[in-house]
């Protein structure tokens, strides 16, 4: 979740005044208050999906002068969008949070007019580095490290970039890797290797992370007095859910492969290894994979995003911009019903008052139910 006053969270609970702003601005920025002039913004919302190779995308409705020129600011040539979300006090102050860079792909006005609305496409900076193939296969020798990987093919793109590890990324890989083609695809192996997920946060920071603690709810999700929750719809599937991870990879030298498995041994989940569900096994093979710890460690973390009930719920609520993808809820949808832990896969944030935020969830099921 991102941080916000403890005030922010409790005046998500009552009555309350929204507030907006989209900055353009120039590519390369850092941080939460970056150069460039405010949009007047009509319409839109941000959408972040922890499934996608693209996180964030935007798309929003603005009042200004259709770009003529290469130059003009409204142009997808590398400008980007920053958006955020917040709430007005009341007495002078507001707290804003932002949801994050997002550059421009398309631009697009259905009436005509040198002043009007225009509509903006905008996704986050991993867009750039899925295009941004690299021209010919080159090689890291042995000696080279994860944050020199990053640094030379996230900055080829990003120059400016800042990239942050939760792991001390500066150790040898020890044997020699190839990029053949795509950039993202090649770092996509690294991260997946080493149990982490990567994503660009709302400061335009590249993070390299654990995903967030499962056991741990950061929001309650509910109704009634001082609740949140507007609407619910929830439903059933086997559709991306496997209970057991197979890991491969090649230690450096004559050594043999090495290998790791990680079940879902867990005796309260209806998708156990040796439960009625059904064996339903996934195979992940990676040439960063050197040791049987590292197979082990990246088994158990795929296999914690996918185990747990089949179970997704949709919701609507009223709109908390600290929420974010993986981000644990605690889930409260009848009185006489048991609370749900959640992870939230989807989350989407509206930019204009009257509309509710909308989420999509896989319940985590971890040791007993929650009461």
């Amino acid at each position: 979740m991102r941080p916000v006053s403890a005030r922010f969270l409790d005046a998500v609970r009552g009555s309350h005044k929204m507030v907006s702003r989209v900055r353009v601005c120039a590519p390369g920025q850092t941080g939460v208050n970056p150069v460039g002039p405010v949009l007047a913004l009509r319409s839109g919302d941000v959408k972040l999906d922890a499934t996608a190779a693209v996180r964030g995308t935007a798309n929003v409705t603005v009042v200004d002068e259709f770009p003529r020129t290469p130059s003009a600011l409204l142009t997808p040539y590398g400008n980007e969008l920053f958006i955020e979300r917040g709430i007005d006090y009341g007495d002078g102050t507001k707290e804003f949070v932002g949801l994050g860079y997002f550059r421009l792909t398309d631009v697009d006005q259905a009436d005509a007019r040198r002043l009007g609305e225009i509509r903006l496409v905008a996704e986050d900076r991993m867009g750039g580095l899925i295009e941004a193939d690299v021209l010919q296969p080159f090689e890291f020798g042995p000696t080279a490290t994860i944050a020199q990987v990053f640094d030379l093919l996230v900055k080829e793109v990003y120059p400016s970039a800042t990239i942050e590890f939760d792991f001390d990324a500066n150790t040898p890989f020890g044997i020699s890797h190839v990029v053949e083609k795509s950039r993202f695809e090649f770092l996509q192996d690294i991260v997946d290797s080493r149990a982490r997920v990567w994503y660009w946060d709302h400061r335009g920071v590249l993070v390299i992370r654990k995903a967030p603690n499962p056991d741990v709810p950061v929001f309650r999700v509910n109704q009634g007095a001082r609740g949140v929750l507007t609407q619910m719809s929830r439903g059933l599937t086997r559709k991306g859910v496997y209970n057991a991870v197979v890991a491969t990879g090649e230690p450096a030298g004559e050594l043999p492969p090495v290998r790791g498995v990680a079940l879902d041994t867990n005796p309260y989940s209806p998708t156990r290894w040796d439960g009625p569900y059904g064996k339903v096994p996934k195979f992940y093979s990676s040439s960063f994979l050197t040791s049987t710890a590292q197979c082990e460690d990246a088994a158990r973390a795929q296999l914690q995003r996918a185990q747990g009930l089949p179970y997704r719920v949709d919701f609507q609520a009223v709109v908390n911009t600290a929420l974010e993808p993986l981000d644990v809820v605690a889930v409260e949808y009848d009185q006489f019903e048991d609370t749900e832990i959640h992870v939230l896969e989807q989350v989407t944030h509206p930019l204009v008052a009257g509309t509710a935020m909308s989420a999509t969830t896989r319940q985590k099921l971890i040791g007993v139910p929650v009461v």
